[in-house]
């Protein structure tokens, strides 16, 4: 586990992850996050009940990204949690110390919010986002886990709450306030 907020509450274990962190746990975690266009993939094993939950800012770092399909052997202390594809093999390395194979998991994706609505910005920060979750997807096929849920898109951002115990997901999307049209800042001059 990569966070830096994990409070034990009862049996329960609650876990904040921050942009950039991961978290693979049992039964007794609840994983939460808020994203906007960052993305959160959650891997749940039902016979297990063994989970995982990734926050990324970005897809992949691009070309300085390694391109290695098997987590054995990878140096996992050069990947960075922060990217899309290495969250991913990070998670699917905790998961196999527990003996479960990516295939057992169901995953559900969520964020790649659009947080600059009414900018037009080809392959700019409004981008961003949709970038995010499809590689999200991509990566998933190319590991053979299959997609149960997704919330994806729009503007705003989400609070993501995971139930490891029960591999439920909440989800609230919060849509951004309408900002005043140029000039009508509401300030007299």
């Amino acid at each position: 586990m990569t966070s830096s907020a994990a409070n034990a509450v009862g049996k329960r274990i609650e876990v904040f992850l921050q942009p950039g962190e991961y978290c693979v746990g049992g039964a007794s975690h609840r994983i939460r996050t808020v994203l906007g266009s960052c993305v959160s993939v959650t891997l749940w094993n039902p016979a297990l009940r063994v989970g995982a939950m990734s926050h990324f800012l970005l897809a992949t770092r691009g070309a300085r990204s390694r391109q290695v399909d098997d987590v054995r052997g990878l140096d996992l202390l050069t990947l960075d949690a922060h990217y899309g594809d290495e969250a991913l093999r990070l998670m699917l390395h905790d998961l196999a110390l527990r003996k479960v194979a990516p295939t057992t998991c169901r995953a559900k994706i969520f964020g790649g919010g659009n947080m600059f609505p009414g900018q037009q910005q080809a392959g700019g920060a409004a981008a961003i986002g949709r970038r995010n979750g499809e590689a999200a997807r991509g990566l998933l096929l190319g590991h053979g886990i299959e997609v149960v849920s997704e919330s994806l898109f729009g503007d705003g951002h989400r609070q993501i709450v995971f139930d490891v115990e029960t591999g439920h997901v909440w989800a609230r999307q919060v849509s951004l306030p309408e900002m005043p049209a140029a000039g009508g800042d509401g300030y007299a001059s």
